[in-house]
């Protein structure tokens, strides 16, 4: 069932890239992303009040629901779309592939989770095929003032997902359920989105086109509903690192989209990034140590 739920998300996820590019237009991106997830939110309400899904939560819940949903919800998505402003979009996906290391990190730092050599050789692995997927992108970047406030966002949005994972480890080890989690998070990131929106004097109207209409559809449900909540599922049930790493694997399908809708160019070097990135999600879901299978390998040739 892990299995199955781990390659669900590498597919929803990676279509959301192509979805997400179909909502650039006249409409703001923080009116977009309201949308988006208060669609979302009133699915899920509805949802839980209807297969009795939603529990009842303590007043102390509520306020880590509302910190998840600012950096899950609301932040880390004003930061990529400004990240890809000043930067192309495959490095800012090269940066958010870094999730798993600021899982891995953070993780140590609030629970004590010490990652494993596994993970850290496969993460390794693993981002160099993702360089190597964006190595066009990465060859023709100069550094610049924008390029470095370009990577300063990506890497803020980033972190901010990070926090929102370790919350939802939180809310694990306080036995809430990812679905409420999710569902109480997502208002709360529609709350922190309309202050922005209200701040900004933005205007609300959006665009009634049926690329943009479907794509926010795609974006609300599959994307967020589904995505979100079973992600969250998939942190506790094999940890913030390894569920992290289907970030680094999402990449893949959206270039497969991409050669499907914007004529992508497939290259030697993305070819191997592939290859890289295929080994590392390998390498980091073996339990026995990387070396010891080395070992044997060499008393085998001896």
């Amino acid at each position: 069932m892990t299995a199955f739920l781990y390659a669900l998300m590498i597919f929803v996820w990676g279509f959301s890239w192509i979805a997400i590019k179909w909502q650039q237009g006249s409409t703001p991106m923080e009116v977009s992303i309201l949308y988006r997830f208060l669609f979302a939110a009133i699915v899920m309400f509805i949802i839980g009040k209807a297969f009795n899904k939603l529990q009842s939560v303590k007043i102390t819940d509520q306020k880590y629901f509302a910190v998840q949903g600012a950096c899950l919800f609301c932040c880390n998505f004003l930061f990529f779309y400004s990240s890809t402003t000043y930067i192309a979009s495959g490095l800012t996906a090269v940066i958010m592939a870094t999730a798993p290391i600021f899982n891995a990190v953070h993780g140590r730092i609030f629970y004590g989770i010490k990652a494993s050599n596994n993970f850290w050789f496969g993460a390794v692995i693993g981002l160099t095929g993702i360089s190597l997927l964006f190595a066009g992108d990465l060859m023709q970047t100069n550094l610049s003032k924008e390029v470095l406030l370009g990577l300063f966002y990506a890497l803020a949005g980033t972190w901010c997902f990070s926090i929102g994972n370790m919350i939802s480890i939180r809310n694990n080890k306080n036995k809430v359920q990812p679905f409420t989690a999710t569902s109480y998070a997502m208002i709360y990131g529609c709350i922190t989105l309309l202050l922005i929106i209200l701040f900004k004097g933005l205007s609300f109207e959006i665009t009634l086109s049926t690329r943009y209409l479907a794509s926010l559809a795609y974006l609300a449900i599959p994307a967020s509903v589904i995505g979100f909540t079973v992600y969250l599922l998939l942190v506790d049930r094999i940890g913030a690192n390894n569920a992290s790493y289907l970030l680094v694997i999402t990449p893949i399908v959206a270039l497969i989209i991409s050669s499907i809708f914007e004529n992508y160019q497939w290259t030697v070097f993305s070819t191997l990034g592939l290859l890289c990135v295929v080994l590392g999600n390998v390498i980091t879901q073996i339990k026995k140590p990387i070396l010891c299978y080395f070992w044997k390998f060499q008393i085998i040739k001896q």
